[in-house]
C-alpha cells in the first residue's frame, strides 16, 4: 500500500501547533492539493467528520474524513491525531504525531496511507509512489512555512 511520511520541526509551542493542525479546516492553508475543507459534524474530537476537496494526479478528489483518534499531547507524551478517509476508490489513513522537542519547539510527523479499493485504483497503485514523494515534499514545505507563521 502506498504511503508518504514527512516530519517538520518548528520553533512554536506544541499547544499552538496542535490546535492549528487538528482543526483540519486549516489544511486549506498548509496542504497544497487541498481546495476546500469543511467540518460537517462534531467539535473536532473523535467522531468529527470533514469533507475535503483536493486536486491530485490531475483531477479533483472528494474525501470524507472521520477523526478516529484525538489524543492531545501532555508533558512527556506525544499527541496523536488520526483520521480515516474515504475517496471512493481509495481509502486513506492520516496519522499526525506531535512531539515537544524542547520548550517552544515542536516536531510534527504526518503519515498518510493510501489504500486502493477497486480495479482502477489498484492499477494506478504502481505509479503512486513517485507522485506521493513529490506531494510529501510539497506538503512538508508548506506545513513548515505555515507553522512558522503562527
Amino acid at each position: 500500500m502506498p504511503d508518504v511520511e514527512r516530519t517538520v520541526t518548528v520553533d512554536k509551542p506544541i499547544d499552538r501547533v496542535w490546535d492549528y493542525v487538528t482543526d483540519f479546516r486549516s489544511s486549506e492553508e498548509w496542504d497544497p492539493p487541498t481546495v476546500r475543507t469543511d467540518r460537517t459534524s462534531g467539535d473536532g474530537g473523535v467522531g468529527t467528520t470533514y469533507h475535503n476537496v483536493s486536486k491530485f494526479l490531475g483531477s479533483e478528489q472528494e474525501v470524507t474524513y472521520e477523526v478516529v483518534e484525538h489524543t492531545r499531547p501532555t508533558a512527556g507524551s506525544p499527541g496523536r491525531f488520526v483520521m480515516h478517509g474515504d475517496a471512493g476508490s481509495i481509502k486513506l489513513v492520516d496519522t499526525i504525531t506531535f512531539t515537544e522537542e524542547a520548550a517552544g519547539r515542536t516536531s510534527v510527523t504526518y503519515h498518510a496511507e493510501f489504500i486502493p479499493d477497486g480495479t482502477a485504483a489498484k492499477l494506478a497503485a504502481p505509479v503512486m509512489p513517485a507522485a506521493l514523494k513529490v506531494l510529501g515534499d510539497k506538503v512538508a514545505a508548506s506545513l513548515e512555512e505555515r507553522l512558522q507563521q503562527l
